[in-house]
């Protein structure tokens, strides 16, 4: 009797990068190969793009889940430990969620919604805490990934601590920046994980265009981050920066205005020549016809020419 076998299906390109962008990759090549042929045959079989899209969204999910199969339960098999291949993010990510939230405390979340935090998702464990539990788990793209799927505020914040800045991608950043939703969670991310990639550069520079209050408000905590954290980089690089400064100085968003004002006065703190420059484009926004803007000026003149008198 001849035995019907199942056509092989080719990865696509498009499916290779979703794979490699939420760090399910591995999580795929531990499938069985059946499973495998099937989803990507399943995803090549529709006929539109929204189509196409939303299956590899439900394959993805299923990767991430690990009990999933086309909308059936599944449970893999575990293999001999002699041939076990440590999946850390795995492992460690159930057991995070229960660290933090054993660690929730009521009166810390109402005490950061007073600070502008929003309250939602939110377990009030401290940012000494979370660097604590980032110690404790290492750098690891794939649990840093799952942690920030789970919408809980300082498990994203945590996320941001322990992804590996090598491994995360363009694509990756702008996701995560899309999610943001409290302008700590941005300051934190932007500053743990997002200034330390290859792209803050240019992100910094493109999302200070953006509309989107957080979005915004990132590329120019970027900025004063990688005044921070950047110490090779020479003056001149910060240079189309100002302009980016004068322009965002009139958003009367706040979460938008004192990004503003904290990357110039970072800016400006680098040494004397940024300095100097800092002052002359605070001057220049404080004359512009808008109060956040005098506020940006007044508040970045007053600690950068304090700076300047030793004060």
């Amino acid at each position: 009797m001849q035995q019907h076998r199942r056509p092989r299906h080719e990865m696509p390109d498009f499916v290779r990068r979703a794979l490699a962008e939420r760090g399910l990759a591995d999580a795929y090549e531990q499938r069985p190969p059946y499973q495998r042929n099937d989803y990507i045959g399943w995803i090549a079989r529709a006929k539109r793009e929204a189509t196409r899209q939303k299956r590899l969204a439900q394959m993805l999910d299923e990767l991430e889940r690990g009990d999933r199969y086309m909308n059936m339960a599944y449970r893999a098999k575990r293999p001999p430990s002699s041939q076990r291949t440590p999946t850390r993010g795995a492992m460690q990510y159930a057991d995070v969620m229960t660290r933090l939230r054993s660690l929730a405390n009521a009166d810390n979340v109402a005490g950061m919604a007073r600070f502008g935090i929003n309250p939602a998702n939110t377990l009030g464990v401290s940012i000494p805490t979370l660097r604590k539990l980032a110690r404790e788990a290492g750098r690891d793209h794939a649990l840093a990934l799952r942690l920030w799927r789970s919408g809980v505020h300082e498990a994203r914040i945590l996320a941001g601590m322990v992804d590996d800045p090598a491994r995360v991608t363009s694509a990756q950043m702008e996701r995560w920046a899309l999610d943001f939703d409290s302008w700590d969670v941005c300051d934190q991310v932007c500053s743990n994980l997002f200034d330390r990639t290859p792209f803050a550069w240019e992100k910094a520079t493109a999302w200070a265009r953006r509309d989107e209050e957080y979005v915004r408000r990132a590329g120019f905590t970027l900025m004063a981050c990688l005044a921070v954290h950047d110490k090779s980089a020479p003056d001149a690089r910060f240079e189309p920066f100002f302009a980016l400064i004068v322009a965002g100085a009139t958003d009367e968003r706040n979460y938008v205005k004192k990004a503003v004002n904290w990357a110039l006065r970072q800016i400006g703190k680098r040494n004397a020549a940024l300095r100097k420059r800092a002052i002359a484009v605070a001057e220049r926004v404080r004359r512009l016809d808008s109060r956040a803007a005098r506020w940006v000026a007044s508040d970045a003149l007053r600690e950068l020419r304090g700076r300047e008198a030793g004060i």
